[in-house]
Protein backbone atom coordinates (compact mmCIF):
# COMPACT_ATOMS: atom_id res chain seq x y z
CA UNK A 1 0.00 0.00 0.00
CA UNK A 2 1.12 3.54 -0.77
CA UNK A 3 -0.50 6.53 0.89
CA UNK A 4 -0.47 9.74 -1.11
CA UNK A 5 -0.57 12.96 0.89
CA UNK A 6 -1.68 15.46 -1.77
CA UNK A 7 -0.91 19.01 -0.67
CA UNK A 8 -2.06 22.09 -2.56
CA UNK A 9 0.62 24.77 -2.82
CA UNK A 10 0.46 28.10 -0.98
CA UNK A 11 -1.75 30.88 -2.37
CA UNK A 12 -0.68 32.97 -5.37
CA UNK A 13 -3.41 35.61 -5.11
CA UNK A 14 -3.91 35.34 -8.89
CA UNK A 15 -7.25 36.71 -10.05
CA UNK A 16 -7.58 34.68 -13.25
CA UNK A 17 -7.09 31.11 -14.40
CA UNK A 18 -3.57 30.25 -13.27
CA UNK A 19 -2.16 27.10 -14.84
CA UNK A 20 1.39 27.05 -16.16
CA UNK A 21 2.23 30.66 -15.26
CA UNK A 22 5.06 30.46 -12.77
CA UNK A 23 3.68 32.69 -10.04
CA UNK A 24 5.24 32.53 -6.57
CA UNK A 25 3.36 31.24 -3.55
CA UNK A 26 2.68 33.45 -0.57
CA UNK A 27 4.27 31.41 2.22
CA UNK A 28 4.17 34.16 4.83
CA UNK A 29 1.75 32.28 7.12
CA UNK A 30 4.50 30.48 9.03
CA UNK A 31 2.05 29.04 11.58
CA UNK A 32 0.02 27.34 8.83
CA UNK A 33 3.18 26.02 7.17
CA UNK A 34 4.39 24.63 10.51
CA UNK A 35 1.02 22.97 11.29
CA UNK A 36 1.01 21.39 7.84
CA UNK A 37 4.57 20.13 8.20
CA UNK A 38 3.83 18.62 11.62
CA UNK A 39 0.67 16.92 10.30
CA UNK A 40 2.44 15.18 7.43
CA UNK A 41 4.32 11.88 7.84
CA UNK A 42 8.08 11.50 7.68
CA UNK A 43 8.02 10.65 3.98
CA UNK A 44 9.65 11.71 0.71
CA UNK A 45 8.35 14.94 -0.82
CA UNK A 46 7.84 15.57 -4.53
CA UNK A 47 6.31 18.57 -6.23
CA UNK A 48 5.40 20.10 -9.53
CA UNK A 49 8.26 22.07 -11.06
CA UNK A 50 6.30 25.34 -10.87
CA UNK A 51 7.79 27.59 -8.20
CA UNK A 52 4.60 27.91 -6.14
CA UNK A 53 4.58 24.13 -5.59
CA UNK A 54 8.35 23.69 -5.31
CA UNK A 55 8.66 26.49 -2.73
CA UNK A 56 5.77 25.05 -0.72
CA UNK A 57 7.43 21.62 -0.78
CA UNK A 58 10.67 23.15 0.49
CA UNK A 59 8.82 25.09 3.20
CA UNK A 60 7.10 21.98 4.60
CA UNK A 61 9.95 19.58 3.83
CA UNK A 62 12.08 19.91 6.94
CA UNK A 63 14.40 16.89 7.08
CA UNK A 64 12.27 14.87 4.67
CA UNK A 65 13.91 13.43 1.56
CA UNK A 66 13.19 15.66 -1.45
CA UNK A 67 12.51 13.89 -4.75
CA UNK A 68 13.17 15.77 -8.02
CA UNK A 69 10.38 18.10 -9.17
CA UNK A 70 8.11 16.56 -11.78
CA UNK A 71 6.62 18.79 -14.53
CA UNK A 72 3.86 16.20 -15.05
CA UNK A 73 2.40 17.31 -11.70
CA UNK A 74 1.68 20.82 -13.06
CA UNK A 75 -1.72 22.44 -13.06
CA UNK A 76 -4.02 22.35 -16.10
CA UNK A 77 -2.55 24.38 -18.97
CA UNK A 78 -5.08 27.12 -19.77
CA UNK A 79 -3.30 28.23 -22.95
CA UNK A 80 -4.68 31.54 -24.26
CA UNK A 81 -6.94 31.83 -21.21
CA UNK A 82 -4.00 31.88 -18.82
CA UNK A 83 -4.36 34.58 -16.11
CA UNK A 84 -7.63 35.78 -17.62
CA UNK A 85 -10.91 35.86 -15.71
CA UNK A 86 -13.78 33.52 -16.48
CA UNK A 87 -16.04 36.47 -17.34
CA UNK A 88 -13.46 37.95 -19.71
CA UNK A 89 -13.12 34.67 -21.62
CA UNK A 90 -16.86 34.08 -21.54
CA UNK A 91 -17.43 37.43 -23.26
CA UNK A 92 -15.25 36.23 -26.17
CA UNK A 93 -16.00 32.49 -26.30
CA UNK A 94 -19.14 31.70 -24.29
CA UNK A 95 -19.85 28.30 -25.84
CA UNK A 96 -16.27 27.10 -25.57
CA UNK A 97 -15.72 28.08 -21.94
CA UNK A 98 -19.11 26.62 -20.95
CA UNK A 99 -18.21 23.33 -22.62
CA UNK A 100 -14.78 23.42 -20.96
CA UNK A 101 -16.23 23.71 -17.43
CA UNK A 102 -19.72 22.19 -17.72
CA UNK A 103 -18.71 19.04 -19.60
CA UNK A 104 -14.98 18.66 -18.85
CA UNK A 105 -13.23 16.06 -20.91
CA UNK A 106 -11.92 16.62 -24.42
CA UNK A 107 -12.57 20.38 -24.70
CA UNK A 108 -9.39 22.47 -24.67
CA UNK A 109 -8.69 26.13 -24.12
CA UNK A 110 -7.00 27.50 -27.26
CA UNK A 111 -3.32 26.60 -26.98
CA UNK A 112 -3.96 24.66 -23.76
CA UNK A 113 -4.95 21.20 -22.68
CA UNK A 114 -8.17 19.40 -21.87
CA UNK A 115 -9.22 17.79 -18.59
CA UNK A 116 -8.49 14.41 -20.20
CA UNK A 117 -4.97 15.59 -21.10
CA UNK A 118 -4.40 16.70 -17.51
CA UNK A 119 -5.64 13.36 -16.14
CA UNK A 120 -3.38 11.40 -18.47
CA UNK A 121 -0.32 13.48 -17.53
CA UNK A 122 -0.88 13.42 -13.76
CA UNK A 123 -1.88 9.72 -13.75
CA UNK A 124 1.48 8.93 -15.38
CA UNK A 125 3.38 10.90 -12.73
CA UNK A 126 1.48 9.24 -9.87
CA UNK A 127 1.91 5.79 -11.44
CA UNK A 128 5.69 6.35 -11.48
CA UNK A 129 5.54 7.15 -7.77
CA UNK A 130 3.35 4.13 -7.02
CA UNK A 131 5.81 1.88 -8.87
CA UNK A 132 8.44 2.83 -6.29
CA UNK A 133 6.32 1.08 -3.63
CA UNK A 134 7.00 3.70 -0.96
CA UNK A 135 4.66 3.47 2.05
CA UNK A 136 3.98 7.23 2.05
CA UNK A 137 4.67 10.05 -0.41
CA UNK A 138 3.91 13.75 0.01
CA UNK A 139 2.92 15.28 -3.34
CA UNK A 140 2.79 19.08 -3.50
CA UNK A 141 0.75 20.02 -6.53
CA UNK A 142 -2.18 22.05 -7.77
CA UNK A 143 -5.98 22.14 -7.60
CA UNK A 144 -6.54 20.32 -10.90
CA UNK A 145 -3.78 17.77 -10.39
CA UNK A 146 -5.16 16.81 -6.97
CA UNK A 147 -8.69 16.54 -8.33
CA UNK A 148 -7.55 14.18 -11.11
CA UNK A 149 -6.40 11.72 -8.48
CA UNK A 150 -9.53 12.08 -6.39
CA UNK A 151 -11.56 11.42 -9.54
CA UNK A 152 -9.45 8.35 -10.25
CA UNK A 153 -9.70 7.00 -6.69
CA UNK A 154 -13.45 7.51 -6.43
CA UNK A 155 -14.25 6.45 -9.99
CA UNK A 156 -16.40 9.54 -10.56
CA UNK A 157 -16.78 11.91 -13.48
CA UNK A 158 -14.78 15.07 -14.03
CA UNK A 159 -17.93 17.12 -13.53
CA UNK A 160 -18.52 15.45 -10.15
CA UNK A 161 -14.95 15.92 -8.94
CA UNK A 162 -14.88 19.58 -9.95
CA UNK A 163 -17.49 20.19 -7.25
CA UNK A 164 -14.86 19.55 -4.58
CA UNK A 165 -13.05 22.38 -2.87
CA UNK A 166 -9.27 22.08 -2.55
CA UNK A 167 -7.88 24.98 -0.50
CA UNK A 168 -4.33 26.21 -0.52
CA UNK A 169 -2.17 24.37 2.05
CA UNK A 170 -4.79 21.63 2.40
CA UNK A 171 -4.16 17.87 2.39
CA UNK A 172 -6.14 15.22 0.54
CA UNK A 173 -5.23 11.65 1.51
CA UNK A 174 -5.51 8.71 -0.86
CA UNK A 175 -4.17 5.18 -0.57
CA UNK A 176 -3.52 2.68 -3.35
CA UNK A 177 -3.61 -0.97 -2.33
CA UNK A 178 -1.61 -3.65 -4.10
CA UNK A 179 -1.13 -3.91 -7.83
CA UNK A 180 -4.84 -3.75 -8.59
CA UNK A 181 -6.41 -0.30 -8.73
CA UNK A 182 -8.05 -0.43 -5.31
CA UNK A 183 -8.15 2.96 -3.65
CA UNK A 184 -9.11 4.25 -0.24
CA UNK A 185 -10.07 7.91 0.11
CA UNK A 186 -9.24 9.59 3.41
CA UNK A 187 -9.83 13.22 4.38
CA UNK A 188 -10.31 15.61 1.48
CA UNK A 189 -9.23 19.25 1.71
CA UNK A 190 -8.07 18.88 5.32
CA UNK A 191 -6.50 22.02 6.78
CA UNK A 192 -4.27 21.06 9.72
Amino acid sequence: MTRLWLVRHGPTHARGMCGWSDLPADLSDHAAINRLSLYLPDAPVISSDLSRAAATASAIGGDRHRLPDDPDLRELHFGDWELRSHSEVEAESPDLIRAFWDAPGATRAPGGESWNDLCHRVDAAIDRLLARALPDVIVVAHFGAILTQLQRARGITAQQVLGHKIDNLSVTELARHGVTPEWTVGPINHIP
